[in-house]
């Protein structure tokens, strides 16, 4: 099927797609705040995560299955499928990447689905909070 819109309303409408405070990052957020976890949203670390703590140095993105490549439902569209491969698979490296500079750097990149987050808020929340107690213990 071809797309409706012109070049310029299709840019437009990805251009209004947000990259932060996505209704599974909020969640987990209000989970975690919930459970007594402070985190912080902005920094300037490798990949831009969505979550931070700084004292145990654990870095949490939730990535949308869409834009991230999730092997469940991820879904390449029918038009235009060269630059959309070539875009997941940029994605997906840059990905791979940010998460790599953070363990360089002596942080824990944590990743989680937009879908796991919706099914299993809680296993996620326990995940997180696990990481952060387990790493400032460490650190006694």
């Amino acid at each position: 099927m071809a797309d409706t819109l012109t070049p310029a309303e299709r840019s437009q409408l990805m251009g209004c797609i947000r990259s932060a405070g996505t209704t599974p990052e909020m969640l987990l957020r209000k989970a975690l705040w919930t459970a007594g976890l402070r985190y912080r949203l902005k920094n300037k670390l490798p990949g831009k995560p969505d979550l931070v703590f700084p004292s145990a140095k654990v870095a949490v993105f939730v990535d949308g299955c869409f834009w991230h490549g999730c092997p469940l439902h991820g879904r390449v569209p029918k038009s235009n499928q060269r630059f959309w491969v070539g875009k997941f698979t940029r994605n997906i490296a840059r990905d791979l990447a940010a998460s790599a500079a953070l363990a360089a750097q002596g942080w824990l990149a944590l990743r989680f689905w937009e879908h796991e987050v919706e099914q299993d808020l809680v296993g996620c929340a326990f995940k997180v909070l696990k990481a952060v107690r387990d790493r400032q213990e460490a650190e006694c």
